[in-house]
C-alpha cells in the first residue's frame, strides 16, 4: 500500500514540468517557422538595387483632410514601389517616395486622378526633387 500512495505523488511532480517543458518546445518550434515564412517573403531586392526618387505632387480639388488627403495617401501607399506618402490638404501637395523601376510619376499622377470617379482631384504640377 505505501508503494501505491507515493507513485502518484510522483507523477503528480513530474506532470507540471512535463508540460512546461512541451510548451517551451511548441514556442520555440512555432517561432523558427514564423521565421522562415517571414524571411521567404520579404523582397530580394536591396535598397542599392532601388532607383528612389521623391517627388511633390500639387493637388486641385481636396475638401478636407480627412476624407481627401488621407485617402489619397492610403490609395498611394497600397501600390507597388511606393515607399512612403505624404498628403497635406492646408498645402494642396502630396510627397511620395517610390521606387521608379516599380512605378512612374505618370502611373502616380494617374492614380490620384482615378480616385473618386475620376471627377474630383487633378494633379496640376509634379517636381522631382534631386
Amino acid at each position: 500500500m505505501k508503494f501505491l500512495k507515493k507513485t502518484p505523488q510522483k507523477i503528480r511532480l513530474f506532470a507540471p514540468y512535463t508540460i512546461l517543458v512541451l510548451c517551451c518546445v511548441l514556442l520555440c518550434v512555432s517561432c523558427l517557422e514564423s521565421s522562415k515564412k517571414e524571411a521567404q517573403t520579404q523582397s530580394p531586392q536591396t535598397t542599392a538595387e532601388m532607383n528612389l526618387q521623391k517627388i511633390a505632387v500639387q493637388i486641385e480639388g481636396m475638401t478636407c483632410e480627412i476624407g481627401c488627403a488621407k485617402t489619397i495617401e492610403s490609395r498611394l501607399s497600397k501600390m507597388t514601389g511606393i515607399k512612403t506618402v505624404s498628403v497635406s490638404f492646408e498645402k494642396g501637395l502630396g510627397e511620395v517616395v517610390f521606387d521608379a523601376n516599380q512605378t512612374s510619376q505618370t502611373n502616380i499622377s494617374e492614380n490620384i486622378e482615378s480616385l473618386a470617379n475620376g471627377n474630383t482631384y487633378k494633379v496640376t504640377a509634379v517636381e522631382l526633387f534631386k
